[in-house]
């Protein structure tokens, strides 16, 4: 059973953007921490972003202000806006739920989507 879902990957040339989404039934109003990962060939997988059920929000040190990460609490869908996408951004981007916020919250991410493909030619 698909609990989230990706969409909005695709291919861009260096300097591009792309708004990644992600829904779906794993993500409830229970949920406590939101957050984007992302996996390129050879390498280990990195957290991009995260938006906690209060609003907080973290960002991976390689973002430096090129990703925002929101959310739409109405319809619990969760977005990436990368602006300035650069060649090493390339991976399979995932959105991943944590436990629900009156059980261990934000310590873990149980529920994965099963990502959307980013590359971004030089």
């Amino acid at each position: 059973q698909v609990k989230l879902m990706e969409s909005g990957g695709g291919s861009v040339e260096a300097g591009g953007f792309l708004r990644l989404s992600c829904s779906g039934p794993g993500y409830t109003s229970d949920t406590d921490c939101m957050a984007w990962f992302r996996q390129a060939p050879g390498k280990g997988r990195e957290e991009v972003a995260r938006i906690n059920r209060g609003g907080l929000i973290s960002y991976g040190d390689f973002v430096k202000g090129r990703f925002t990460i929101s959310r739409e609490t109405a319809n619990n869908t969760l977005y990436l806006e990368m602006n300035t996408l650069k060649p090493e951004d390339s991976a399979l981007y995932s959105c991943a739920a944590s436990f629900p916020f009156y059980y261990r919250g934000c310590e873990g991410f149980p529920t994965w989507g099963q990502g959307t493909q980013v590359t971004v030619s030089s």
